[in-house]
């Protein structure tokens, strides 16, 4: 009988360390994949804009996995990769002083162009989130010319083709991670804390740091 009890008690042991490891690492490939940080600018921002602060978070994601000192090929910087011209643009209109481009690399100041310019988009393309994200992605430009293009709208309204690939993949990405941050991260994001992007910095130093050995193998 003890002995029955002994080994029910040890399974049970290791149920429970395989459900708890299972947990583990499930956190682990969540805050891999899909990381928040800079909560408090992104609901700031999104309220001051009317946005939904999900979709910038899902945007931070696609664009930059939340480092703040991302660039692009094309020189967008920071966590809402800002395009040089864009962001020369907002700061002539929202007044930011002294602006240089160095400032993109600034989470706040990034956030508050990033929100700002998606609020121009909004209303530039009368709430189509397909083509705000479009535009955010592929130009405004671009998105004007398809529009006007009856190979790619039917309406003049809707696009029933989006010739770039990775524009529309792009779209894909961000929907699929509004999924995730609007559920999982729903009260969290909601909830900022003044030190709420701490993690995230620790995140992307033990990157950098994976990289270096790497490169020095």
């Amino acid at each position: 009988m003890l002995f029955k009890m002994k080994k029910l008690i040890k399974k049970t042991i290791i149920f429970f360390t395989i459900i708890i490891l299972i947990i583990i690492g499930s956190l682990v490939v969540l805050t891999t994949k899909y990381p928040i940080g800079y909560k408090s600018a992104i609901v700031k921002y999104s309220n001051e804009y009317n946005l939904d602060p999900y979709l910038v978070a899902s945007i931070i994601n696609v664009e930059s996995k939340y480092d703040k000192n991302a660039v692009s090929s094309k020189e967008a910087k920071g966590l809402m990769q800002i395009a040089p011209q864009t962001g020369q643009w907002a700061s002539e209109v929202l007044g930011i002083e002294n602006y240089n481009e160095k400032m993109l690399f600034d989470p706040e100041i990034n956030i508050r162009i990033g929100t700002w310019y998606l609020n121009n988009l909004f209303t530039e393309f009368n709430q189509n989130l397909d083509l705000v994200l479009a535009a955010y992605n592929a130009g405004s430009g671009n998105v004007n010319k398809w529009l006007d293009n009856d190979e790619y709208c039917k309406d003049g309204v809707e696009l029933s083709v989006i010739p770039f690939k990775e524009t529309r993949d792009y779209l894909v990405r961000i929907k699929d991670n509004y999924k995730v941050y609007s559920s999982v991260y729903k009260e969290y994001i909601m909830n900022p804390t003044e030190k709420d992007s701490l993690y995230i910095n620790l995140l992307h130093n033990i990157k950098r740091v994976i990289k270096e050995l790497v490169r020095n193998i």
